[in-house]
């Protein structure tokens, strides 16, 4: 059981404990020098893969030019680079499955965020205050019985 403190030099005597020391990050590689993520939003999920490069993006072995034709969501793909200030200097490798268009974009950007956190640990910063490191909740709700979708109701007739 602990001391009682009788008097106030004794109160100073006391050492408050040491903060608890926040996580280190490392970077994490594999043997060619890539680092993996995985992003997920909606139904897609995305395994990015990204090494120091000429800044080359592919996506299920297409360019992210033909993949993703609106230009919308290849700057959503683009956010965390420019973000990092790293655009141009690592070339991206994606498989995405699952979803449509615009959740594929959303996973890659999520993807290519933890990649980059792997590849450079000092970045989180930066990337945690632009909310790439968060995986967006939303989801579809699903369709309820007796309804005409997830809350729309049948049309309602008197006769």
């Amino acid at each position: 059981m602990a001391e009682t403190i009788q008097t106030l030099e004794e109160l100073s005597s006391l050492k408050p404990a040491a903060a608890p020391q926040p996580p280190q990050y490392v970077q994490k590689l594999d043997k060619q020098g890539r680092a993996y993520a995985t992003g997920k939003r909606k139904d897609a999920v995305a395994r990015v893969w990204i090494k120091t490069g000429g800044g080359k993006i592919v996506i299920n072995d297409r360019p992210v030019e033909s993949y993703f034709a609106r230009p919308v969501l290849r700057m959503m793909i683009q956010q965390p680079l420019v973000a990092s200030n790293r655009q141009g200097q690592y070339d991206v490798v994606c498989t995405v499955s699952g979803g449509g268009l615009s959740g594929q974009a959303g996973a890659v950007r999520h993807g290519l965020s933890k990649a980059l956190l792997r590849y450079e640990p000092d970045l989180r910063p930066v990337l945690k205050r632009g909310g790439f490191l968060t995986r967006d909740p939303r989801v579809v709700e699903r369709k309820k019985y007796g309804r005409a979708k997830a809350r729309r109701s049948f049309q309602f007739s008197k006769r």
